[in-house]
């Protein structure tokens, strides 16, 4: 059995829904298409098709199948592409993980363009805070905030990132500003959940002293955008990118403490899996994101 044409055919099977519709579009007989489909049931051991004489359908196995042989012939296919060298218009499904904020603030504003540019590529987006495990979930590229990414992944650094610490002007008036990052044990701060130093908030000023603080928050949340609405409420002080809070400091509904303090040196990365070849459609997203974002706001 040639496993690749019988996934071929299978995928065609489900999107057509008929096996005379299959057969006509890969040139083959009815019958030829339905021993593939019989023998790919064999080969894995379960009924991939229910098969009625009014109607096809899949079964609850041949659709969990479907999403990995869609996946498997599209890298089969951009391997080919690779062989062949013709690396310029990728095809196939690209699995991005992106935080939520970031995601619908940065990466909304630059996916079109993508998208003309490559308009064979198919999107699977998954906007969560969570680090997820890229094999696991199947992710061929994330894209992370940190200070450093992990040492078990290839990363690329697309552009700096500013994290900083922010309150609103009724909250100020009525708790005053923090002088020292020492201060803020005495106010009221809200914690990203994921920030990688947890709750110990490590400063360090433009004239190389560094402070550690160690909070204890009024607000955890796994969301920046939330803890951000939650400041302009006067609930406290926060400490976000600044992708989250830069029109709210410019407009006057936020205001920034310590200016003379950093969070330490964050970066925006893309992450994948170690490989021997990079696959040409998480190549050239990373590309593109470093293009457009390379002067990214620091």
């Amino acid at each position: 059995m040639d496993i690749a044409k019988s996934m071929e055919a299978f995928v065609a099977l489900a999107a057509a829904g008929s096996f005379v519709s299959v057969a006509d579009k890969l040139g083959t007989s009815t019958a030829a298409v339905s021993r593939q489909i019989a023998a790919l049931e064999t080969h894995l051991g379960v009924r991939l098709v229910h098969r009625t004489t009014r109607r096809l359908s899949l079964t609850d196995a041949g659709t969990q199948f479907l999403e990995r042989a869609e996946q498997i012939l599209a890298d089969l296919h951009e391997a080919e592409a690779v062989v062949g060298r013709q690396v310029t218009n990728p095809v196939g499904l690209l699995r991005i993980s992106a935080p939520l904020s970031f995601g619908i603030a940065v990466l909304g504003a630059v996916l079109p363009e993508f998208r003309r540019r490559f308009a064979d590529l198919r999107l699977d987006i998954d906007l969560n805070d969570r680090v997820v495990d890229l094999a696991h979930d199947g992710v061929d590229v994330a894209i992370r905030i940190a200070q450093a990414p992990s040492p078990n992944l290839i990363a690329r650094r697309i552009a700096p990132i500013a994290i900083v610490a922010c309150a609103s002007p009724g909250y100020l008036a009525t708790h005053g500003h923090p002088a020292h990052p020492d201060d803020l044990a005495a106010h009221a701060t809200m914690s990203y959940s994921y920030l990688s130093s947890g709750d110990t908030w490590s400063f360090r000023n433009t004239a190389g002293a560094a402070a550690v603080v160690r909070i204890r928050p009024a607000v955890h949340a796994t969301n920046g955008d939330l803890l951000r609405r939650l400041a302009i409420e006067d609930g406290g002080i926060i400490v976000q990118p600044d992708f989250i809070v830069a029109d709210d400091i410019a407009t006057g509904r936020l205001i920034q403490v310590l200016p003379d303090w950093t969070l330490g040196e964050f970066a925006l990365y893309a992450v994948y899996l170690s490989r021997r070849h990079l696959s040409a459609k998480v190549r050239v997203f990373i590309d593109y994101l470093v293009e457009q974002l390379g002067a990214f706001p620091t």
